[in-house]
């Protein structure tokens, strides 16, 4: 059911500006994102609804968007569930991601100013505050921020729309490893942030090939570690 499947205050308030069915949308696909609702769990409309205050209609809509954008399978019969990545559709996303944010890595490290390593120090240590006091959805946006600000700073308008396009993907493939990465995952942010900050473009491309390479690996071996 989705009521068991929706921890206390999971449910994201559904802001007033913009189309009812964008908001809808944006709702659920935080929840999927975030794991509240998990891979493989069934979507009922009049629960969905239900918990988000709204009418059913824009419940379907939003649930036939994400059917088209790969995060819900609609079957026949049956309903609509949230979608189960296969082991091939998780690796290769990965392996995306690790082309481009090695190349943001390599243009950081030849363009970010003292203010952008400052505010890469900042996320870290709050990443590192995260590992410690074991808050797994804080140390999952912590660390899709400190990307980001990567992705930033290294100023390549047309490498940061790609990267937007698998950014949400790779945090749903990163929540259920973050726990498993730990402690290590943050210290390979800060070789990167050394790196950076002594404009080693080749240092920075090596350290966060390799540290998106241990995330896909960490993924991967997920059920058996």
């Amino acid at each position: 059911m989705l009521s068991a499947g929706l921890p206390q205050g999971t449910v994201p308030k559904l802001e007033r500006p913009g189309p009812l069915r964008e908001r809808v949308y944006e709702a659920l696909l935080e929840l999927i994102t975030t794991r509240a609702l998990r891979p493989g769990q069934h979507l009922v409309e009049s629960e969905l609804a239900g918990h988000l205050g709204v009418s059913r209609q824009p419940v379907r809509e939003a649930l036939q968007r994400l059917n088209t954008e790969g995060w819900v399978d609609l079957r026949p019969a049956q309903g609509a569930f949230v979608h189960e990545p296969t082991e091939e559709e998780a690796d290769q996303l990965l392996t995306v991601r690790t082309l481009l944010e090695a190349e943001a890595a390599r243009l950081a490290a030849a363009n970010a100013g003292s203010a952008g390593i400052a505010a890469l120090e900042e996320l870290c240590a709050k990443g590192e505050s995260a590992v410690a006091d074991a808050d797994v959805d804080l140390v999952v946006a912590t660390n899709a921020a400190f990307h980001a600000k990567v992705m930033e700073l290294a100023g390549n308008v047309v490498l940061a729309e790609l990267a937007g396009q698998v950014d949400r993907r790779v945090r749903w493939y990163y929540t259920p490893v973050a726990r498993q990465r730990g402690i290590q995952s943050w210290i390979e942010h800060r070789q990167l942030i050394a790196a950076i900050a002594a404009r080693d473009e080749a240092r920075a491309t090596e350290v966060m090939r390799a540290h998106t390479e241990h995330t896909r690996k960490t993924y991967h071996e997920r059920e058996t570690a």
